[in-house]
């Protein structure tokens, strides 16, 4: 079996659904000790700990909102009090579609508090660890549109880019012994991409890119793998754009 992750844990998350779900078992299959993190998705966590098991991996469930510091910093005392800390995943996030005159302060501090702040605080956390040890990896799922922008979106491309900046900003600070890189995947078939989240309208576009098809979990999945492997060493700061072609910026 290979397990280039045997011997490390990690951390997702955002992991009960989606990509996160996704994330959780590759890191899983690579051998590591996966921590999978959800608010309120108990029978989710449980069935996805389950399969984990069923596989041959070792997962446990840790729920917290990454939008509330006081929760953030109990899961991180309770995941280090088990251990160390050597992978950190931030996919957990929200989107919202709604003109930018009608989001109001309630809306931009919703998206901003889960998908930027909440990387920030999971980032000041493991880091403090990490920097102690000269050690670590953190891979914060971003998105192609805090690249491109786009109507009707403000507060969720904003919370992007912030997060491509902060990933940039912190690969500077803390290499060369802790690499910290991302993924900014392009439109995948989650739970995220549905009409609960999106009009029709906005879900017709999503594929009509070059790869003309949404992406899958998995292979999101893989791109983190990839950044958190030892064949990655020499990335620092890196945007991953697993995107079907939506954005091709350098």
């Amino acid at each position: 079996m290979n397990a280039p992750l045997a011997g490390q844990t990690a951390l997702v998350t955002g992991a009960t659904q989606g990509i996160g779900r996704a994330i959780a078992v590759a890191l899983a299959q690579a051998g590591a000790r996966v921590w999978v993190n959800h608010l309120d998705r108990q029978p989710a966590a449980d069935a996805l700990l389950a399969e984990i098991a069923a596989s041959g991996g070792e997962a446990r469930a840790v729920q917290a909102d990454v939008a509330d510091a006081a929760q953030v910093a109990a899961m991180f005392a309770h995941i280090l009090q088990a251990g160390d800390l050597d992978i950190l995943v931030n996919n957990a996030g929200v989107i919202l579609e709604k003109p930018f005159v009608d989001t109001d302060e309630a809306d931009w501090a919703h998206v901003l508090g889960v998908d930027l702040h909440g990387v920030y605080r999971c980032c000041r956390h493991a880091l403090r660890h990490m920097q102690v040890r000269q050690c670590g990896c953190i891979v914060n799922i971003a998105s192609e549109l805090g690249h491109l922008g786009r109507a009707d979106y403000a507060a969720y491309c904003t919370a992007k880019a912030g997060v491509i900046g902060l990933t940039k900003s912190l690969a500077r600070e803390f290499a060369p012994h802790i690499r910290i890189n991302g993924v900014a995947p392009g439109p995948v078939d989650t739970p995220m991409v549905s009409a609960e989240h999106m009009s029709a309208d906005m879900i017709a576009r999503e594929s009509d890119i070059p790869a003309g098809r949404l992406g899958r979990p998995e292979e999101i999945a893989a791109a983190v793998l990839f950044l958190v492997s030892p064949g990655a060493s020499f990335f620092h700061g890196q945007m991953l754009g697993a995107n079907g072609g939506a954005w091709m910026g350098g």
